[in-house]
């Protein structure tokens, strides 16, 4: 097998683009940075274009630019470098790369200082959410998972706002303490297998766990017992990643204090990691306890789409109403992953990507407002159509998408989910419980209507002392990109919708389920 390959190259480029960015002059390197992260962007596409893949390779489906090579031994388990890509992992690369570059040009403006060092750190996080997303030995995954965190940190910490520190030092806190959760837990699963598995393999691991009679006792506890613990422990860590309620609290204070392409980027991707995280491992290894355990893991999912939309409603910072709304479209993924049916699964997956593109616009859109009027304030803008048109139709069209508008990425994700949901023998009372979430996109429609009509329009008023102009050109166009991206998958969602049915189906496979 291969040792090296695209996967690898990707994360190259982005890690040696980072280093010679961190010692290029301030006034260029931004514009480096940019052309650094077009070769990512490139070779994702081209992986896409090329990409056949016809199974979940966590389950000996095929992967696509798989590699691997011998590393370490820890004990009688080895270590070993292996990455590469299924259905699922692909449109969450993809994810990255655009967004990434999308981020760095619309930072171009709001960050004046410490440049090298920003643009840099930015690359650094690049190459470890690849490193996530396509990692399969559980150790190298993690450093990864770790890994990015680092530059997060100083990101939200060195260029955030005034609160900057006590967002950051809790962002930190959170998630490393939901890492140790979630190592415990997995590692007592590994534990338990015994001899059945000499690696951390992902692929390896997941064959066992879902062979009847290879998980053993560990320390005296029977084994289902040991997967009920292991699936809490992994779900709970995995849960502050995502944000689920009531492990959120980190995440407005990041948002708030992060500067706006980091936001982009926190929203866009880095919540993604939970949710990947949990269909690879709880839904996709203890397959048994979740659906043994339906009822409480949807409460989770269906309180968050409520309270983190009521949250939103609540709120006065154009950066607070979206990150609560987060919360509440993160939910969304809970209820079709907990659904275990095929577009349940499809459609959670397929809302990763639709949250993660819209969620970044409305960020980006923010930000470019707040470059303008330099207030966030719901209360202190009004009118803003007649003096930023451009900005003001990207935002409308941002709100509608989030709020379900057909032809959009919002509404194709959201109707899997309750069509797979709606459909599910696994949820108690599912018709009940899907029409209570999807009450949620109510309360969407009234936090966003209503920011709208407070800011975007009305007679022109602003309580801050600038002078409001058109925005600059280099900020409108990732707008713009972005929001053609959000249209694309709207109007034609299988164009990853179908490579992720692929992935997801065989999770659903060899009478676990039936299929519909």
């Amino acid at each position: 097998m291969a040792i090296a390959g695209p996967v690898e190259a990707l994360m190259a480029v982005a890690l040696v683009g980072a280093f010679v960015v961190f010692l290029a002059p301030d006034d260029s390197a931004g514009r480096i940075a940019t052309l650094v992260s077009l070769v990512p962007v490139a070779g994702s596409l081209w992986m896409y274009a090329v990409f056949d893949g016809s199974g979940n390779g966590l389950l000996g489906g095929d992967l696509a630019f798989e590699s691997s090579a011998a590393w370490i031994a820890l004990g009688r388990y080895e270590v070993a470098w292996h990455v590469g890509l299924d259905g699922i992992s692909l449109p969450l690369l993809l994810l990255t790369t655009v967004l990434t570059t999308l981020a760095l040009v619309s930072s171009w403006t709001p960050i004046d200082e410490r440049q090298s060092q920003f643009y840099g750190l930015v690359l650094l996080m690049e190459a470890s959410l690849i490193g996530v997303f396509t990692a399969l030995d559980f150790f190298v995954w993690l450093v990864f998972w770790e890994f990015v965190l680092i530059p997060m940190y100083f990101l939200i910490g060195v260029w955030g706002g005034p609160r900057r520190k006590y967002a950051a030092i809790k962002f930190f806190v959170y998630t490393n303490v939901a890492t140790l959760v979630m190592f415990v837990g997995f590692m007592a699963l590994v534990f338990g297998l015994g001899d059945s598995v000499s690696s951390f393999d992902l692929p390896a691991i997941a064959q066992a766990l879902r062979t009847p009679g290879e998980l053993g006792t560990f320390f005296g506890i029977d084994p289902g017992t040991l997967r009920l613990v292991a699936f809490t422990l992994m779900f709970a860590g995995f849960a502050v990643k995502v944000p689920v309620f009531p492990l959120h609290t980190w995440l407005p204070d990041a948002h708030v204090e992060a500067p706006t392409p980091v936001s982009v980027l926190l929203a866009g991707v880095l919540l993604k990691m939970g949710t990947y995280a949990l269909l690879r491992f709880n839904f996709t290894m203890l397959q048994e306890t979740a659906i043994a355990n339906a009822g409480v893991i949807v409460a989770f999912g269906v309180v968050s789409v409520i309270y983190g939309a009521l949250l939103a409603l609540a709120q006065q910072d154009l950066k607070r109403i979206v990150a609560y709304s987060s919360i509440s479209s993160m939910g969304y993924v809970i209820l079709g992953l907990v659904a275990f049916t095929p577009y349940g699964f499809g459609g959670a997956t397929f809302q990763m990507i639709a949250h993660g593109l819209i969620s970044g616009l409305l960020f980006m859109v923010v930000g470019v407002i707040y470059n303008e009027t330099h207030t966030r304030m719901v209360g202190d803008i009004s009118g803003m159509a007649d003096r930023m048109p451009w900005t003001v139709g990207v935002f409308v069209a941002a709100a509608f998408g989030y709020m379900g508008l057909p032809l959009m990425a919002g509404f194709a994700g959201e109707y899997l989910i309750f069509q797979g949901a709606f459909a599910s023998t696994v949820i108690p009372a599912a018709p009940l419980v899907t029409g209570v979430a999807m009450f949620g996109i109510v309360i969407v429609a009234g936090y966003l209507l209503w920011a709208m009509q407070r800011t975007l329009f009305g007679e022109y008023r602003l309580a801050t002392d600038y002078d409001v102009s058109r925005a600059p050109v280099h900020d409108v166009v990732p707008l713009v990109v972005l929001l053609a991206l959000v249209v694309a998958l709207g109007v034609q969602p299988r164009l990853v919708y179908d490579m992720i049915q692929d992935a997801v189906n065989p999770l659903l496979h060899g009478g676990v389920l039936p299929w519909w």
